[in-house]
């Protein structure tokens, strides 16, 4: 009985991690199919309309400075930009963007400078806060850790001459890509949702989401939308499916690159991970029901659904991580499971995911894609390692755990010399590592067990869970030890003139 039960549950985890993969295997057919049919404008503004960058900002001593220099230097009439720079901080960060304020208005920037006590709703209040006293028709969302190529609102604005049009997203790029490790796999991760999701969703007229940043919303599809909610932890996807259930049409821009600042730590990137996975749960329980009840298309709502459900897969690999035991082998062996079973599952669960990332970095680096999917495997290992701790978040969003916006720490590194260490923006200590530790020697005892039952084929990706449960929990441990003196107190810098 307990085997069967066993099975049921095993075989279930599997059937649900592949629709998954069937899901990864429609948008690469939705990408493939639509690739082409690149977005163009509408027209051309005869005369630029007013544009506010909002710049939200919360203890940001390490890059607020670089921020507000890559704002001034936007190719954009200065009497038609408006700057506001929406600072939360507690710490010296509010002298620097003081410093920095005074000295772009010096130079003929209208800059507001807004600071709150409150931080009510986080970075969603901050905005709605900041919309309010916002001057400009069309709004520019930069997170802290962005360096707006001088470019952006020149390549974007006129996809504006379209009434319909309430939001345009530009693709990320990474300032720190070649860092470490980590820092080239969370490349790999976000150049396949940035150039494939995006992409696909975007030119099939399926619904996509705002990123957050790095891109332009027209400010009455906000007002009229509903406003930035602070419900969820992802205000932006959030506001985006509101938007789009109000008729409202979206645009990826995947040519117009917006550089950004990777997680150069495993703490900040779970930290992150960890946010992003319970606010798209949160938005989910909100909105999927209206979406529905909506009149959209069948397929609009299925591939809305897909987006929305989709980091349950988090949960389901956690859960095939504590129900694989090295005895039990599943349903018994033979060339009728092999068939039925192994092969559909593997090509759609496995090899799926691995398609998807090599089918984005091929459209990418076409010279050299190569060489970037032999991180493939590592890629595999840390999206297994982490499903802890998004598992943790599906749960938590599942049963209505509340809990405040943990902002990503930013440490203004672009360079493999630059140290980070001893930075004063450290993310909360946790268990959770010491759980991936139990886990991976669970899964050393999984490949010794497979090797000495001569069950090679299965090796290797028993070694993808080893290797990602123990290279996750020692990046999250060894954070804590302690390192060398750097000394943190950098004054605040004035902007050139």
């Amino acid at each position: 009985m307990g085997q069967t039960i066993w099975t049921i549950c095993y075989l279930s985890v599997l059937v649900g991690l592949s629709a998954y993969g069937v899901h990864r295997y429609f948008i690469i057919y939705l990408f493939l199919k639509n690739r082409k049919r690149a977005p163009v404008p509408a027209g051309r503004f005869k005369e630029l309309p007013a544009v506010t960058v909002q710049l939200p900002i919360f203890n940001e001593v390490y890059v607020a400075e670089r921020l507000l220099r890559s704002v001034s230097e936007l190719d954009y009439p200065r009497e038609n930009l408006q700057i506001q720079v929406l600072d939360d901080s507690t710490d010296e960060t509010r002298e620097i963007t003081a410093a920095c304020a005074a000295n772009l208005r010096q130079r003929g920037f209208d800059v507001e400078l807004i600071h709150r006590v409150d931080r009510i709703g986080f970075k969603a209040g901050a905005l709605e806060y900041g919309l309010a006293t916002a001057r400009g028709e069309f709004i520019c969302i930069l997170d802290a850790d962005f360096v707006p190529p001088p470019h952006l609102l020149r390549r974007t604005i006129d996809f504006f001459t379209d009434p319909k049009i309430g939001m345009i997203q530009t693709r990320w790029g990474h300032l720190n890509r070649g860092y470490s490790l980590l820092t080239r796999v969370q490349a790999m991760f976000l150049d396949g949702h940035l150039l494939l999701e995006q992409t696909a969703r975007s030119r099939s007229g399926r619904f996509f989401n705002f990123n957050g940043t790095a891109g332009l919303w027209r400010k009455s599809c906000i007002e009229q939308s509903g406003g930035w909610q602070h419900d969820t932890l992802t205000e932006d996807l959030d506001l985006s499916y509101r938007a789009q259930l109000a008729g409202w049409r979206f645009i990826f821009l995947p040519d117009v690159v917006t550089p950004a600042e990777l997680p150069v730590d495993m703490n900040g990137f779970k930290s992150q991970q960890h946010r992003w996975t319970k606010g798209s749960i949160q938005t989910c329980k909100k909105l999927l029901p209206k979406i529905w009840r909506s009149e959209l298309p069948m397929p609009i709502k299925v591939e809305a659904t897909g987006h929305l459900v989709s980091n349950f897969a988090y949960l389901l690999l956690a859960s095939l991580c504590v129900l694989l035991h090295p005895s039990a082998g599943g349903p018994q062996s033979g060339w009728v499971r092999t068939i039925l079973i192994d092969i559909p599952i593997f090509l759609t669960a496995s090899v799926s995911v691995a398609v998807f990332y090599i089918c984005a970095q091929r459209e990418l680096h076409p010279r050299t894609w190569m060489r970037e999917i032999l991180l493939l495997p590592c890629l595999l290992a840390l999206g297994i390692g982490l499903s802890f701790n998004n598992a943790r978040a599906v749960l938590e969003a599942m049963f209505n755990h509340q809990s405040d916006f943990a902002r990503t720490p930013k440490y203004g590194i672009e360079r493999k010399a630059q140290p980070w260490r001893n930075c004063r923006y450290m993310p909360l200590k946790s268990l959770l590592p010491i759980a991936e530790f139990f886990f991976a020697l669970y899964f050393t005892y999984f490949v010794w067990f497979a090797i000495a039952h001569r069950q090679f084929l299965s090796v290797p990706f028993l070694l993808m869970f080893q290797f990602g449960f123990l290279y996750v929990s020692f990046c999250s441990v060894v954070q804590w030890l302690p390192k060398l003196n750097w000394n943190n107190n950098r004054a605040p810098q004035v902007l050139p003139a």
